[in-house]
């Protein structure tokens, strides 16, 4: 067992491997030589000295496997019981792989429901550590034989992406099919280069077609879910690298190339020179801030809005320019219905003429150009907000009887969308498109 003193280049690595690497897509047997190929790959990082967490699909595969099933099942009691199945069998070829090398695993099973609570968000972050400190390799996967469509994570980039932030890690490794992102399909254009650093995730969006849809028949997943975990792990200051499941020694060596700073390209040209040697493709956290706070962090990325809060333009300016709290005074309209200490959406209207006509939108496909300010939690309930809504906050107390907060949401518990702040936003107020021509770097 790996000792649990760490050196100081020690680094907290999360390797994330899909269904398709875990067992084969048409007999759902297991991939063993990939899977040692994985194992042994763990062991040298432990050897090194980094603290490793596997974030592993493939308990339905598994599951299809023991049942002798040969198509994944629409039922979601059928994938229930198929995931409680086949968990108990991919620990337990996990338990055998890491045996001769006297490793220790510990099964960690987290729902989106752990998350979106944040007593038992922490209670995890607590689990994971404690067993990195113990020498362990905490596998995780999701808690499929109880989560359901409305509350999952719906693939495992995303889980992987969360447990880097539960864990402070320094790199997620989303090991996949194909050896990068690529600037198209490779499988339909031949033509297709492959993407080797991303700086900026919303000029990639512009700039590359991602291939939509599932990555197998038996997985979850694709290569727009793994952009998804990479905006999520780059925002807590994660390094995310997609790499080649078949060769996961691979990453290994990544961790070791080096990465010019953009200061010293010149040009797009310099920029596709100076990182052709890197594997894989590399998504790089913003340089010109700092990483996402835990409990912001855990804001935006953790929980699912309950309901939307619409402002008029002076509200959001205050937000973006000045992290003011909101006050009922900027509110000018309310959608869905949630309860106190819920998170919900803020979003900014710049026609607010007709404010009678906003307290009774239903839907945001009802407002004409809002723009998605961020996102909060709330001290007031979606009724209670409809009552003080437009009022000063020394008129809250005689409104409802009571004053729980003068602000509706904290500045404190506000988080930005990317692009909205000081310098970023148009002159009608608009978040304006980030990029530039060294944002992403490709053959």
């Amino acid at each position: 067992m790996a000792s649990n003193s760490q050196s100081s280049s020690a680094q907290t690595v999360v390797i994330k491997v899909g269904t398709s690497s875990i067992c084969d897509e048409v007999t759902h047997r297991p991939r063993l030589a990939l899977l040692a190929a994985l194992v042994e790959t763990i062991v040298a990082l432990r050897e090194a000295g980094h603290r490793v967490v596997l974030v592993t699909s493939g308990a339905i595969g598994v599951g299809l496997r023991a049942t002798n099933e040969a198509t994944r099942p629409k039922k979601l009691a059928r994938l229930q019981a198929l995931a409680a199945i086949g968990q108990a069998q991919l620990m337990a070829q996990y338990t055998a792989l890491f045996s001769p090398f006297d490793v220790q695993v510990a099964q960690i099973l987290i729902s989106r429901g752990d998350v979106a609570d944040r007593h038992r968000y922490l209670n995890a972050c607590n689990a994971l550590r404690e067993l990195l400190e113990m020498g362990m390799v905490p596998v995780v996967n999701e808690n499929d034989a109880v989560s359901v469509a409305e509350i999952k994570f719906g693939d495992n980039d995303t889980l992987s992406a969360v447990v880097a932030r539960m864990v402070a890690a320094q790199w997620l490794f989303l090991l996949t099919d194909v050896d990068a992102l690529y600037t198209d399909n490779p499988r339909t254009n031949p033509a297709a280069k492959p993407v080797r650093v991303v700086r900026d995730l919303l000029a990639l969006r512009e700039q590359v077609k991602v291939p939509a849809g599932a990555g197998s028949s038996v997985g979850t997943g694709g290569m727009e879910t793994k952009l998804v975990a990479a905006e999520l792990a780059t925002a807590a200051g994660v390094t995310t690298v997609i790499l080649n499941a078949q060769r996961p020694r691979d990453l290994i060596e990544a961790m070791t190339q080096p990465l010019p700073a953009p200061a010293v390209v010149g040009n797009v040209g310099d920029e596709v020179k100076a990182v052709s040697h890197l594997l894989g493709t590399r998504f790089v956290p913003p340089q010109e801030s700092a990483p996402l706070p835990d409990r912001k962090w855990w804001i935006r990325h953790g929980l699912r809005p309950a309901g939307t809060v619409i402002v008029d333009m002076g509200a959001m300016n205050a937000l973006a320019d000045h992290r003011a709290s909101l006050f009922p005074a900027g509110i000018v309209g309310v959608i869905g219905q949630f309860a106190a200490t819920q998170a919900v959406t803020i979003v900014a209207v710049s026609n607010t003429a007709d404010r009678t006509a906003l307290r009774f939108i239903t839907d945001q496909t009802q407002l004409t150009d809002p723009v998605t300010v961020g996102k909060g939690l709330v001290n007031y309930s979606a009724a209670e907000l409809r009552l003080i809504m437009g009022h000063q906050s020394a008129e809250v107390a005689e409104l409802l009887g009571y004053a729980e907060s003068e602000a509706v949401i904290d500045r404190s518990s506000i988080v930005l969308e990317p692009g909205v702040g000081r310098g970023r936003r148009t002159s009608a107020g608009r978040p304006r498109t980030a990029g530039s021509s060294t944002s992403i770097a490709s053959e």
